[in-house]
């Protein structure tokens, strides 16, 4: 298995804010369908997570088994281990599966039911919504829970058109964009964000996905829940929010799917809704075809970067490699290989130094320079 270089620090680990959790995600931890799951045990603003539930891979630590660095956080066979390894039970049980239909199956059902009868809360970020299931409701009702569906969107009152507003956020706008789903575009952004506050340089994250708001994230919307008319209304809401109550340096707006996908569409709208100056392609070398669509061959980096160039007035500043499937060696020759050939400034966020990704964004913004390390210099 790949591992870190040993001064790269782990991936960040949002401190725990009083609520517990325990991640279901049978079968799939590590894989592209289980990547909320593995979000949260990289990343969580809102919960402590104790504990993920895959009987598949039950006995490993999870921060071992995803990036070479324990965490901690326990992979366990099922709710009843979780509570017991907890020691009480736990103030919630987070769906932590992402299947591209968004439904759950039989046996899922019954596990978060069993979880509500034994009283902890439900998150859930499918696209079935289980507070319209009478099941569901019953139970939830019965046990005195609640049930969060994280993707229902606003109501359309509340929904916003593009205004050109968008025009006013003054500060640099980056895009996390991606040559295919679940290829770890808002594992980059997360890392991105804290490295660039880590150097002095305020930076927000606005997120597109159910993953990014069950983490805790600010500011964002599930955009693939969404009326399309809306969609890049609401991400430039988002990014106008964020520039107006952080006063941020940089924004950083997670992708979706990838702009040359033939079923996730949403980069096209954020493109549109963000107007980013700057675009970093999340790549994953090792994949021959698309995560969920195997009649499909993967697109690469450079096409991508091509098409993006294309449809929006934007750059593309560098590019990020997702090292799945490949050894330390080939990541390496990946690196230099796509660096050589695009000219452009590459890395992988798991596994090289967030200074990396920094000076990425610094080489393509050398105004930002000034801000690096201010934050510390002010509060001395």
């Amino acid at each position: 298995m790949l591992t870190r270089d040993a001064d790269v620090p782990a991936p960040p680990l949002g401190l725990p804010v009083g609520s517990t959790a325990v991640v279901y995600c049978e079968a799939q931890f590590g894989e592209q369908d289980g990547k909320t799951a593995n979000g949260l045990v990289r990343h969580s603003e809102k919960y402590d997570v104790l504990s993920v539930i895959d009987s598949t891979r039950a006995g490993v630590d999870s921060g071992q088994f995803l990036d070479s660095v324990p965490n901690g956080i326990p992979v366990l066979a099922s709710l009843r281990e979780s509570i017991a390894h907890a020691g009480h039970v736990p103030d919630y049980l987070i769906c932590g599966v992402a299947p591209a239909d968004g439904l759950l199956s039989d046996t899922q059902r019954v596990v978060l039911l069993d979880g509500i009868a034994r009283g902890m809360h439900i998150i859930n970020g499918l696209h079935e919504f289980l507070n319209d299931d009478a099941e569901f409701v019953a139970a939830a009702l019965i046990a005195g829970v609640t049930i969060t569906d994280v993707r229902r969107p606003k109501d359309t009152r509340d929904l916003h058109l593009f205004t050109g507003r968008i025009f006013d956020v003054t500060c640099p706008r980056i895009a996390i964009l991606g040559t295919d789903g679940a290829i770890g575009k808002r594992t980059t952004a997360t890392i991105l964000v804290q490295a660039l506050n880590d150097q002095g340089i305020r930076a927000v994250m606005v997120g597109t996905g159910q993953t990014t708001l069950i983490q805790g994230g600010k500011y964002g919307a599930a955009l693939d829940a969404m009326v399309p008319q809306f969609i890049s209304g609401e991400v430039e809401h988002q990014m106008v929010l964020a520039f107006e109550n952080e006063d941020p340096d940089v924004i950083v707006v997670e992708g979706q799917g990838a702009l040359s996908h033939p079923a996730y569409l949403s980069s096209g709208h954020i493109l549109r809704g963000s107007r980013p100056d700057g675009v970093i392609v999340q790549h994953a070398p090792k994949r021959k075809v698309l995560g969920d669509f195997p009649m499909m061959p993967m697109p690469t980096a450079a096409s991508e970067i091509k098409l993006i160039e294309a449809f929006a007035d934007t750059r593309v500043i560098g590019v990020t490699i997702n090292h799945e499937e490949m050894t330390a060696e080939e990541l390496t020759d990946a690196i230099a290989e796509h660096h050589r050939h695009l000219g452009l400034p590459v890395t992988d966020p798991l596994t090289r130094p967030g200074s990396e990704l920094v000076e990425m964004v610094l080489k393509a913004y050398p105004a930002l320079r000034e801000r690096v390390g201010a934050t510390a210099a002010a509060s001395v």
